[in-house]
């Protein structure tokens, strides 16, 4: 009897364009496959022995295996996005029909200036940007004025850069929490997030002080469901923030994949019954948005290395589910997330070695296969396949 899920979602590893990619600038897309055409090293043995490269369709499958150890599939984005907080409320069983509202001119001059007269200081950017770029661009503005930097992206996010040394972390945060009050309505957004950096010997470089303030699922989840028995719904990374805290008992934010991993193991070696809810953003945030092939290539590389780990740190009543929220194809024009169905395998001493899940139609698949694993109450969209997949 399976008592624990582990989901560790490997953050915009997508497998390849959705059907209707096409409509959101995204023909072609193909991250994982994309990496291995311009990163022909790649080598993720621990990966492929599991089935990742195996799914129906997905360009890596030259890679697969004859006799994967984990069931595999992958997955269509049911939603309306390609957003962080789409993806992970659609894994966790609840279908975003109505999109996040983006400001690709940048937000209205009425909220700007309502922000600027709340939090005390006026701001620099208000344009979509690269994270990495603006700070850049008006980093030495920011630095002599103490004006916060404010950019957004193709996503429905409000980001606020700035030098510690210039506005320290708890006042970043408190400002980013006067944001997140005020962007609603009118001026919705679906997140809000701190970009904390530092510039050392002439580099800005952006800390793993980060923080998302999201708004709250508007029904419940898989987290719900699982927290109303009684049981953990422990969360690692940026997943308290994506759900706003909501069905979640312990948090844990982390520095980086690494320090991410580290957590997933403990929290494997802890006694509870629920879940475990990893997300691993470096793939996404360092890599993706930057359009760096090999740089992703090689942090896929430095999970794979860590998956043995992550195995031998689980029990006979445990399984383990990777996947992902969205695409962003680093190869792709752009530094924005793209519109691909997910991978996803599922390991344990009680799943089948070898089922192919095929192309499933939701990402919330994988929730209602939680929530049935755990014996919770089902969610409100998916399908779960546990009966195809375990023994």
């Amino acid at each position: 009897m399976i008592k624990r899920a582990t989901i560790v979602v490997l953050d915009s590893l997508g497998v390849g364009e959705l059907p209707d990619a096409a409509d959101y600038g995204d023909k072609g897309a193909d991250t994982l496959g994309h990496i291995f055409k311009e990163y022909p090293s790649l080598c993720i043995p621990n990966l492929r022995s599991l089935g990742f490269c195996n799914p129906q369709g997905a360009a890596c499958g030259k890679f697969a295996v004859d006799q994967p150890l984990g069931s595999f599939g992958k997955l269509k984005e049911l939603s309306k996005g390609k957003d962080t907080i789409t993806g992970h409320w659609e894994i966790a069983g609840l279908c975003v029909q109505t999109p996040f509202k983006t400001y690709p001119e940048g937000f209205p001059l009425a909220c700007i200036e309502a922000f600027e007269q709340a939090i005390g200081r006026k701001t620099l950017g208000n344009c979509t940007a690269s994270g990495t770029v603006i700070i850049e661009e008006l980093g030495a503005e920011h630095e002599s004025t103490g004006k916060p930097i404010v950019y957004t992206s193709a996503d429905s996010v409000f980001q606020i850069a700035a030098n510690t040394d210039v506005i320290p972390l708890e006042e970043l945060y408190r400002i980013c929490g006067i944001a997140r009050e005020m962007l609603v309505g009118e001026w919705s957004c679906g997140r809000v997030i701190a970009r904390p950096y530092v510039l050392e010997n002439g580099k800005r470089t952006r800390t793993s002080d980060r923080r998302d303030y999201a708004v709250s699922p508007p029904e419940l989840t898989m987290l719900d469901h699982i927290a109303d028995m009684g049981k953990e719904t422990y969360a690692v990374g940026k997943i308290s923030d994506i759900f706003n805290g909501q069905g979640i008992s312990q948090a844990i934010h982390t520095k980086d994949n690494m320090d991410g991993v580290d957590q997933t193991i403990k929290a494997l070696g802890m006694d509870f019954e629920g879940l475990i809810f990893t997300n691993l953003v470096d793939f996404d945030s360092k890599y993706g948005h930057r359009r760096d092939p090999e740089g992703y290539g090689k942090a896929i590389e430095e999970f794979d290395g860590r998956l043995p780990e992550i195995m031998a740190a689980m029990k006979d009543s445990d399984a383990l589910i990777l996947c992902a929220d969205h695409g962003n194809d680093p190869t792709h024009s752009g530094w924005d997330h793209t519109r691909e169905h997910v991978p996803v395998v599922i390991y344990g001493a009680g799943i089948k070695a070898g089922a192919d899940l095929g192309v499933r139609d939701s990402f919330a698949d994988i929730g209602a296969t939680v929530c049935e694993m755990l014996r919770a109450k089902t969610t409100a969209v998916g399908t779960s396949f546990l009966s195809e997949i375990t023994k």
